[in-house]
């Protein structure tokens, strides 16, 4: 495995000869990512007790953000993870953003309270309590009466988790006070000097097995969805993971062999006429090619484990 790819015959080979030994090596790399970004969230926590995490869809941001908690935890630096979600406005039809077809554009930061936001993120470096909203997906409103209230102790920090946490509207007229992290599934597969599977593609198969799982969606459904999220990516999220502090790189080499038979049984019940489907018939014959990963092997701690969930999950970490 090297590093901003990975070896097809590699992974073909390590499935092979020896599956459990595989995936604990990736997991062990990942963790040490996760260790060392810890370690230097805690370096600066006096000046920066505000961490804000980005990432784009699929990306493992909340698993991430949960994970550096726990790191730094252990090396004694409290630590509280908040959903960005929880920021968004309630949802009113004359006054949200649209995209181009006129329909609601949810990948847009206007959607965030960015004024509120951007006032407790001066509030928890001033020591003092914010009340963090609760936002209710079923019925799309704020709902204060279950709000929570937060305030950061001596050497503790607050990881802000959300893909907007990068854009410069959030960030206000002091940046340096704030740490940023950029996650993403960054690493190609290589076959040889070509490539074979995108880091792009490898965070399109955690999305479609993860909204059929915890969603019920089909196929079609997060295709159409993909589609917008991907052209929000574009023009809100990537422009800004150059200014990250810290950048992850999620993807895991024995991630694809373990999401293959999820995803081509999602992949075939895709209409042909679904936008992006030509994304997904240049990936269905290279997934094909991959060997088959049974999930019983990957450890309950696993970040992947937060697109296919915790059935089967091995009790090894």
């Amino acid at each position: 495995m090297s590093s901003g790819f990975f070896d097809f015959n590699d992974i073909r080979h390590k499935c092979e000869a020896d599956p459990r030994g595989f995936i604990a090596e990736c997991d062990h790399v990942l963790n040490g990512r996760l260790t060392r970004a810890a370690a230097a969230i805690a370096t600066g926590q006096a000046q920066r007790p505000v961490v804000l995490l980005a990432g784009p869809s699929g990306s493992g941001k909340t698993t991430t953000a949960h994970k550096l908690a726990e790191e730094l935890e252990w090396i004694g630096v409290g630590a509280r993870v908040v959903s960005m979600d929880n920021y968004f406005l309630t949802v009113d039809k004359d006054t949200h953003p649209r995209d181009a077809k006129g329909e609601i554009d949810y990948e847009s930061p206007d959607c965030l309270d960015i004024p509120l936001l951007s006032r407790h993120f001066d509030a928890l470096t001033a020591g003092e309590e914010v009340n963090v909203p609760y936002f209710d997906f079923t019925v799309q409103s704020r709902d204060m009466a279950r709000a929570k209230p937060l305030r950061l102790k001596s050497g503790e920090v607050a990881i802000f988790e959300g893909i907007h946490a990068l854009n410069p509207l959030l960030l206000g007229g002091c940046p340096q006070t704030k740490c940023r992290v950029y996650v993403s599934a960054r690493a190609n597969v290589r076959d040889g000097s070509a490539l074979m599977y995108k880091g792009t593609w490898i965070r399109l198969t955690r999305r479609i097995i993860r909204d059929a799982k915890f969603r019920g969606w089909d196929g079609g459904t997060t295709m159409k969805v993909w589609a917008n999220v991907r052209r929000g990516e574009k023009k809100h999220i990537s422009p800004y993971k150059g200014s990250a502090d810290i950048t992850i790189d999620t993807a895991l080499a024995y991630e694809i062999p373990v999401l293959r038979d999820f995803a081509l049984d999602l992949f075939q019940n895709v209409p042909a006429d679904a936008e992006r489907y030509g994304e997904l018939s240049q990936i269905a014959p290279l997934l094909e090619q991959f060997p088959s990963l049974p999930s019983d092997l990957v450890s309950k701690r696993a970040l992947i484990r937060e697109f296919i969930g915790q059935e089967n999950a091995a009790e090894t970490d």
